[in-house]
């Protein structure tokens, strides 16, 4: 890779970086290319970014988008994408699904480094679209109950008609 490759690599991830809600790193030492493209996957179906990426290149664009340091060591493989919990919960997925493989390391929410349990807590919250099913299922209660009424009230009146 040629130093102007670099450069554009770095500026490309900066500004994505930018913008998105969570960067997750992950460990894929030991994951094969089929595995590593399931993975890629899982991410692309949820619109979401992952990219093997040299570590000081990575730690170069962290820092260029004002994101809390990261030691990066080993081997990575970055997730982000511009919402928080669903990095989240694919890190998760990839990682339940390669258990010995592939392991959540790190990652920043909202441009700050969290810890291992709160990426775990946020994989395991519903997501936003789930969110709103819920809600529009409890604001839909109460008008069910009195349509199921009324048919009740409807069907009682036509017997004793």
């Amino acid at each position: 890779m040629t130093r102007t490759e670099k450069e554009q690599l770095v500026a490309q991830m900066t500004a994505e970086f930018q913008n998105a809600g969570a960067i997750i790193v992950c460990d894929y030492k030991g994951l094969s290319v089929k595995d590593l493209e399931v993975v890629r996957n899982f991410a692309k179906d949820e619109d979401l970014k992952v990219k093997v990426v040299k570590n000081k290149l990575a730690a170069i664009a962290l820092k260029n988008a004002g994101c809390e340091a990261i030691d990066f060591k080993d081997t990575n493989l970055v997730v982000w994408g511009d919402e928080q919990i669903t990095p989240c919960k694919i890190a998760d997925k990839a990682a339940m699904e390669f258990k010995d493989k592939f392991m959540i390391k790190t990652g920043v929410i909202a441009g700050e480094v969290a810890s291992l349990s709160t990426i775990n807590a946020m994989a395991k919250l519903p997501s936003r679209d789930e969110l709103l099913g819920m809600l529009l299922n409890v604001w839909n209660g109460p008008a069910r109950s009195i349509a199921i009424g009324l048919q009740a009230l409807a069907t009682k009146k036509a017997e004793e008609a």
